[in-house]
């Protein structure tokens, strides 16, 4: 056995030995023919009724109740560690444990209440799950990375276990708990979640496919509830893939609107289109609650890259007293056609939007094409020195998930007149964009369009080690838009059939309808993404409350 796999071994070991004894499935996990979807009532039997009381709701509930002391920190806390622990042996969703800080810290919290006879903050006593990109002090952060265990991003001895991500030192200061990490794909560059520590991390709803990625430990242990709210990230897709693969609500924001210093990154350094963080949650509220927290914070006196901008209740308000909202229906991107499932979902809200007197129109914007032309440009301007920097430190081999698009070597390097010919373009693609969304007013017969509704990807969820066309994602990352999505329906396999007349447009057409199945996608949930402006983030979730909400009326199935 190489060097690499013992590393790997013995950290996948060490993090298994953390789950108490008492948590641990007796015998093996069931296989996927024997139990397909792992969620509701199949995890809810291994927890006490307390514990599926606590751990089903969601995080406004649970600071409801901690905020009056109905329920103590320690007690909630213990609910979702046992969940977590659960959701790693079902899904492999976790590369960190702390339950045993994650306990000190609800103590703590407890006796500030009962000394203060209130909460420390507005989220007391809420664990939050964090993926593996956030530094927390006494935690490691390999970031799937077998090279970078035992250091610090690779470097031994420096900062480790010391060095804290902003988002963190904010949370703590709200009252929030930290108990676990996520697991990520390595080098966080693929819609599947797999590396060499963990394996790949299934989704729990139906393990014959992905959980998504690069957030999809995130998606994951938030699907089978073993944590209420968590925070992901998004270049091409993180956030918003595993939350629609996981049927969760997840906000991917734009740049500047929420605080990412201080957190391990992939090509660190490139400024053309950000990384942003963003929150995942199998609740709208959830979400709400916990961007308006963090902003109460005044994350901008922190993070020199965040922008002064509060919560704007405001604009929440304009969405609510909008008589007629008018809706951009984006169908198809004229490279691959979405899934019939993905179709139906589709048409169910357009239908549920009319019927409740909104307007849909179809959106046909500039191609998307050149958008992830500039998306994947600028995640080779370094040649794929920083990724192959970090496998050549175990010497670890490279997933074919990444490999499809990194090779096993680096290439050359972008020159700066190659990066500002990327700029510009990206610049151009924005202002087209704009004119495009500014110029629908003729199309609504009033003002412009105020949401797109689209598909994340153009199935439900992805096969293993058959993501390869990131389209109906990355675009967004291009535009530096905001976007959230919401679940709307599942796989029915008996409705969602395949067209037997149907011709592929092109070869990435021809290879995702080869790739679904009815019968192996059968109960995956089924998502979209609403799309607003630039920095609206406060209106996009109002958006997808008010879609949501249609949908729930139509009877959609969550």
């Amino acid at each position: 056995m190489d060097d690499w796999q013992n590393i790997a071994r013995a950290k996948r070991d060490a993090v298994n030995s953390l789950i108490p004894e008492q948590w641990r499935f007796k015998g093996s996990i069931p296989s996927v023919e024997e139990q397909r979807d792992v969620t509701g009532s199949y995890i809810q039997q291994f927890l006490s009724p307390n514990e599926v009381e606590i751990t089903e709701s969601d995080a406004v509930k649970i600071t409801q109740h901690t905020a009056i002391g109905h329920w103590k920190a320690l007690d909630v806390t213990r609910a979702f560690c046992h969940r977590a622990a659960l959701a790693h042996q079902l899904t492999n969703c976790l590369h960190e444990i702390f339950f045993e800080d994650a306990y000190a810290q609800a103590r703590a919290l407890d006796e500030y209440y009962a000394t203060n006879k209130g909460p420390k903050g507005p989220l007391h006593g809420l664990p939050v799950s964090l993926k593996d990109q956030f530094h927390v002090k006494g935690v490691e952060t390999s970031m799937g990375y077998v090279g970078w265990i035992g250091t610090f991003q690779g470097k031994k001895e420096t900062n480790k276990g010391v060095f804290e991500s902003e988002m963190v030192t904010e949370l703590r200061a709200m009252g929030a708990i930290l108990y676990c990490k996520t697991s990520v794909p390595h080098t966080l560059m693929s819609g599947e979640t797999v590396n060499n520590i963990i394996g790949y991390c299934w989704c729990p709803k139906n393990r014959h496919l992905s959980s998504g990625g690069s957030s999809g430990g995130e998606g994951a242990l938030i699907s089978l509830r073993g944590s209420p709210v968590g925070f992901g990230t998004d270049i091409g897709g993180s956030i918003r893939i595993p939350a629609a693969f996981n049927g969760l609500y997840g906000l991917k924001p734009s740049g500047g609107r929420l605080p990412y210093s201080g957190m391990a990154n992939s090509m660190d350094g490139q400024n053309t289109i950000l990384s942003v963080v963003g929150p995942m949650s199998h609740s709208l509220d959830s979400l709400v609650l916990i961007v308006k927290s963090v902003l109460s914070q005044q994350p901008w006196l922190q993070d020199p890259l965040v922008l002064e901008l509060p919560w704007r209740q405001s604009h929440v308000e304009e969405i609510q007293q909008a008589d007629v909202l008018n809706f951009g229906i984006f169908s198809h991107d004229k490279t691959v056609t979405p899934t019939p499932p993905v179709q139906r979902a589709l048409k169910m809200t357009a239908l549920a939007i009319q019927a409740i007197g909104h307007k849909t129109v179809s959106w046909d914007p500039p191609s998307h094409g050149k958008a992830q032309e500039i998306c994947f440009s600028t995640w080779h301007y370094d040649g794929g020195a920083d990724i192959h920097g970090a496998f050549g430190l175990s010497g670890e081999p490279i997933s074919p998930q990444i490999s499809g698009a990194y090779g096993t070597g680096p290439g050359d390097e972008m020159t700066g007149s190659a990066i500002a010919k990327v700029n510009v373009a990206k610049r151009e693609f924005q202002k087209s964009y704009l004119d495009y969304w500014n110029s629908t007013k003729s199309i609504t017969g009033g003002s412009p369009v105020d949401a797109i509704i689209a598909p994340v990807a153009p199935f439900p969820a992805a096969r293993q080690g058959r993501y390869r066309y990131y389209g109906y994602s990355t675009f967004l990352n291009t535009l530096d838009y905001p976007a959230c999505v919401i679940p709307v329906t599942q796989v029915n396999a008996e409705v969602d059939v395949v067209d037997p007349r149907y011709e592929p447009i092109g070869e990435e057409d021809k290879a995702v309808w080869e790739s679904y199945d009815p019968q192996i996608y059968d109960g995956a949930y089924v998502g979209l993404q609403i799309i607003g402006r630039r920095l609206q983030e406060e209106k996009v979730l109002q958006l997808a409350r008010i879609v949501s909400e249609a949908l729930a009326k139509q009877g959609s199935i969550r």
